[in-house]
């Protein structure tokens, strides 16, 4: 079992976390299964394994995971908005059966009633809450003043910045005093000034006890932020969703972005995610005995690789990049260098893996012979690189060809293949797998695609047929 380690809170000079916790998941699992709609027979969907772990007061935890794993389903579950399929969440020890009124949520959207003033806003907060109007107004007003808001209070969600409708969001959070609270992507709708100044007014409130919450759960994509801010980090594996990891935060001084252990655990991170199916003790510094790790989930069984939803000309800038930096760049640079938050990079990383065009090797992206041959050839070899690999490692796309050489007139419609993944996937990801076949198979020039009629047809010239 996955259980916290003993972290100070920043303020408390050397208290440890090992009371009782505040909130538990213990083996709480999630499946999908009518509500897919999938046909009659087959697998509900597992979108969560066995979850277990633990909220202690005074901890402020970070929950990474790879889009697709799960890490807003879980937050869910521990708030008793979704109910799990198995287990069960406790709050001081007992099981949880709905909302907790306990524990309030930031979203990344900022959910406002445009129609209300920000004061409105924040009471609205506070109204299931046997507080009489003079005690919600004071509430309110101490929330916005808390929070940065003060002079706004009259003002509309229109006339706020990004920064300032999700101040009005933390602080209707916070004005119904709750002991957990729990932040869902707060800052990634933000720019980055407003949201790196919005984390650190956060924090100074979390270590100043300036805030009525006794623990924090951010869940975010972001390894930077999660580093800078946790003072213990959570990694989520997917397919199904599940911890591989708990990483223990680094000391207060080291959580600078300049500081070189802020720098090596980013690092760390990056290879565990970049990593999936590898054992994360052999990924791990002999140096970290803090560290717990979860059993080595392998992938669910599949007929057909979870494509990413990627275009080629993102995965081919990607290759060409890694080209002129010699074949091989360390993931976390390349993401500083292009911009890119974890949640994009990743499946860029995928589509260079399922392709067999890169390689991912101690958190470094690492160039096959392949890839450097799709990096230094002409836009005419390009094409045919890709095609040779797509045939070769897509399975959905070699389908694809295999149907359409056994039809007489070489057409068939895109419902025969949606039937075939909706299989496998729930409806609406069946319905983005196959939009990101089509555009793979048309740059692969394996077939065309006539969207106005939903027909898929082979090439004049034919494809090489496809090894089964």
């Amino acid at each position: 079992m996955i259980t916290p380690s003993e972290q100070p809170r920043p303020e408390q000079d050397g208290a440890t976390s090992a009371a009782a916790a505040l909130l538990e998941a213990r083996f709480c699992s999630k499946s999908y299964a009518a509500e897919d709609k999938r046909p009659t027979g087959t697998q509900p969907t597992l979108v969560l394994d066995s979850i277990q772990l633990q909220i202690h007061e005074g901890e402020f935890v970070a929950l990474l995971g790879p889009s697709g794993s799960g890490k807003s389903t879980l937050l869910r579950i521990l708030a008793g908005l979704l109910t799990p399929s198995s287990g069960q969440v406790l709050f001081k020890g007992v099981p949880q059966h709905g909302p907790n009124p306990h524990v309030a949520i930031v979203f990344q959207s900022f959910a406002l009633f445009p129609w209300l003033t920000v004061l409105q806003n924040v009471e609205l907060g506070l109204e299931a809450q046997p507080l009489t109007p003079t005690q919600r107004l004071k509430r309110a007003l101490s929330a916005i003043d808390m929070i940065g808001l003060d002079g706004f209070e009259d003002a509309y969600p229109k006339e706020l910045s990004g920064g300032m409708r999700q101040r009005v969001g933390f602080a209707r959070a916070l004005v119904v005093e709750p002991e957990l609270l729990f932040m869902d992507e707060p800052f990634s709708a933000l720019d980055v000034l407003t949201a790196a100044n919005l984390r650190k007014e956060l924090l100074g409130l979390w270590r100043e006890q300036s805030m009525p919450t006794r623990a924090i759960l951010l869940v975010t994509h972001n390894i930077d932020e999660a580093v800078s801010m946790a003072d213990r980090i959570l990694v989520m594996g997917a397919n199904p969703g599940h911890i591989r990891v708990e990483l223990p935060g680094l000391p207060l001084a080291q959580r600078t972005i300049q500081s070189q252990e802020h720098t090596k655990l980013v690092d760390l991170i990056y290879r565990i995610m970049t990593s999936p199916q590898e054992d994360i003790a052999r990924l791990l510094p002999t140096h970290t005995p803090e560290a717990k790790t979860g059993p080595l989930t392998p992938a669910a069984p599949h007929p057909y690789q979870v494509l990413p939803h990627v275009s080629i000309g993102d995965v081919t800038g990607l290759i060409e990049l890694v080209h002129a930096r010699g074949g091989r760049e360390d993931l976390y640079q390349i993401g500083r260098h292009l911009q890119l938050e974890l949640d994009d990079l990743l499946p860029l990383v995928e589509a260079t893996d399922i392709l067999d065009l890169a390689d991912t090797e101690e958190g470094d992206l690492v160039l096959t012979e392949e890839g450097r041959r799709f990096a230094e050839a002409g836009v005419l070899e390009e094409k045919q690189i890709f095609r040779q690999q797509a045939l070769a490692h897509v399975s959905i796309l070699r389908k694809i060809v295999q149907a359409l050489q056994a039809t007489p007139r070489h057409l068939l419609p895109e419902e025969h293949f949606l039937q075939l993944l909706e299989t496998h996937f729930g409806e609406e990801e069946a319905q983005a797998q196959l939009e990101t076949a089509i555009n793979w198979g048309r740059y692969a020039e394996l077939f065309t695609f006539q969207e106005d009629r939903g027909m898929f047809q082979l090439e004049e010239e034919g494809a090489p047929a496809p090894q089964a």
